[in-house]
């Protein structure tokens, strides 16, 4: 049975086992830098982490942050980023369930809009029309990254 909550602090290393199946190039953090930014995570004020479960097996994650906002009379905005689903459990409704417990968690706290950008839209369409299922609209903004410069520590 699928179980969609919030993370709670044991599920740090599923989480970064299945991070891997979005990035597996990513640089591993040590187990004490990756405790101290999981605990910071936990408890910053408007960042939540919400995964999906079956038989206690983290299969589907994706992170919300909440900004608050002087403009939308006061109204946050939100972002959703890392989500992740584990290849085996694809179209099976954990991304889904993920991104919609984010979404009302940010429709909770009276969020004015939620945005999320993907790379992945490019190599495969199919993620553009699951993010569309769930609500999302495309062509409302258009995403820009600025990466940090080379050499900067």
């Amino acid at each position: 049975m699928r179980v969609t909550r919030r993370a709670e602090p044991d599920d740090l290393a599923p989480l970064m086992e299945l991070y891997l199946h979005l990035n597996p190039e990513t640089p591993r953090l040590d187990h004490a830098r990756a405790q101290e930014i999981w605990t910071d995570m936990l408890s910053r004020k408007g960042v939540a982490v919400f995964v999906s479960t079956l038989e206690a097996q983290i299969v589907s994650t994706c992170i919300l942050a909440t900004v608050p906002n002087l403009m939308r009379g006061g109204r946050p905005h939100a972002l959703i980023e890392n989500v992740v689903t584990h290849p085996g459990y694809r179209r099976q409704g954990h991304g889904r369930a993920t991104i919609i417990a984010a979404l009302q968690a940010a429709w909770d706290e009276s969020c004015h809009h939620v945005m999320l950008l993907t790379g992945r839209v490019h190599r495969h369409l199919s993620v553009s029309s699951f993010y569309e299922s769930c609500g999302f609209e495309r062509d409302i903004k258009i995403g820009f990254i600025a990466r940090r410069p080379r050499g900067d520590t």
